[in-house]
């Protein structure tokens, strides 16, 4: 009889508990915007944007130091976009350069451009087939506490694949916004990120300050919370990713 009772206790406890309310789906997005510090008036509409842009600010521009300080001001998260062969230029990194070199101009970038939390790779798709460059760098970058976003400009990338060895924060470009500099097939880019996020839960999205990306973005942008989308910054996304690979660059989160 006691079993009895306690039973009918529970059953009468349950039939009166609220449902258990289900976690709604997450998409988000973060925007970074390349090839920054050529141009203040430009860029300044960079940093007018709704929300946490990245500002990825190359070392050989007439403006970087400027802009880095301007961007580091404004809130925003300031990377080193680091110039990769086939880019060339005093810091450009090749293949037949030894490692020193290597350090010397990674070095003198990152004095050019300060205030920087991470790095992404400006070109790159020789050097960053590079295992041995590319283990060195997440290694480095892993020393002095900064991450890495893998542009991703080369099927052949092993950066981030490198970066995921030693477990250093780092995340993966999806979309580039505007390969074609029209604003509608910016904003068709735009929206295949809005539907990847929503699929896979996230999507890095890297742009550049063409007049035609920016347009779109001071648009669409404000758009996006209707959208369903949340808009973070960079920091954000590789916590929400915890360095695992999206289904187009690997698999079982693990970077192919």
């Amino acid at each position: 009889m006691r079993f009895l009772f306690v039973l009918l206790c529970c059953l009468a406890g349950t039939a009166h508990a609220e449902p258990a309310k289900p976690t709604p789906h997450k998409a988000y997005l973060t925007l970074i915007i390349d090839d920054l510090g050529q141009n203040l008036p430009r860029d300044r509409r960079v940093l007018a944007l709704p929300g946490p842009v990245t500002t990825a600010i190359m070392p050989d521009t007439p403006h970087a130091t400027e802009f880095a300080r301007e961007a580091h001001r404004a809130g925003k998260i300031v990377i080193l976009h680091m110039p990769m062969d086939p880019a060339t230029g005093p810091f450009a990194w090749h293949p037949e350069l030894p490692i020193e070199e290597l350090e010397k101009r990674l070095n003198a970038a990152f004095k050019r451009v300060p205030f920087t939390a991470g790095i992404n790779n400006h070109m790159g798709s020789r050097m960053t087939a590079q295992p041995v460059a590319m283990a060195w760098l997440m290694a480095e970058l892993q020393r002095r506490h900064k991450f890495f976003v893998d542009s991703r400009t080369s099927a052949q990338t092993v950066a981030a694949q490198q970066a995921q060895k030693i477990d250093l924060a780092s995340v993966s470009r999806d979309v580039f916004l505007d390969d074609e500099r029209t604003e509608a097939a910016i904003f068709t880019q735009l929206q295949t990120a809005i539907s990847l996020a929503h699929k896979q839960g996230s999507a890095v999205m890297i742009g550049h300050p063409y007049p035609q990306t920016l347009a779109v973005l001071e648009r669409e942008l404000p758009k996006l919370k209707a959208q369903g989308i949340e808009w973070i910054d960079i920091k954000q996304m590789i916590s929400v990713r915890s360095n695992r690979a999206m289904a187009g660059h690997g698999k079982d989160g693990v970077y192919r």
